[in-house]
């Protein structure tokens, strides 16, 4: 994901994006034709576009794994179950 942040939180998206997720490269605010060329081409091409597109096959397994295969079985349905049996279904 090529990000440039212009307004409100996309400054914090594109720095999760680039710095915490490892799934982006951000663009300076001088952008140029040249610029947006060498970028696009290192995501395509270039070393860095291979790393981003492990990183984001990792998180796209992690989010399938807290999802679980049909969506009941995965650590999140799992953990909002627990909540309700907790906190809704407690008779304290």
């Amino acid at each position: 994901m090529i990000c440039w942040p212009f307004f409100a939180n996309q400054q914090i998206n594109c720095r999760y994006c680039c710095a915490e997720w490892g799934v982006g490269m951000e663009i300076d605010n001088n952008v140029k034709r040249d610029e947006v060329e060498k970028l696009v081409r290192e995501l395509m091409e270039g070393e860095k576009g291979l790393e981003m597109k492990k990183k984001a096959m990792e998180w796209k397994k992690m989010a399938a794994e807290a999802n679980g295969a049909n969506g009941a079985n995965g650590s999140s349905s799992l953990n909002l179950d627990k909540l309700v049996k907790e906190v809704l279904l407690s008779k304290d």
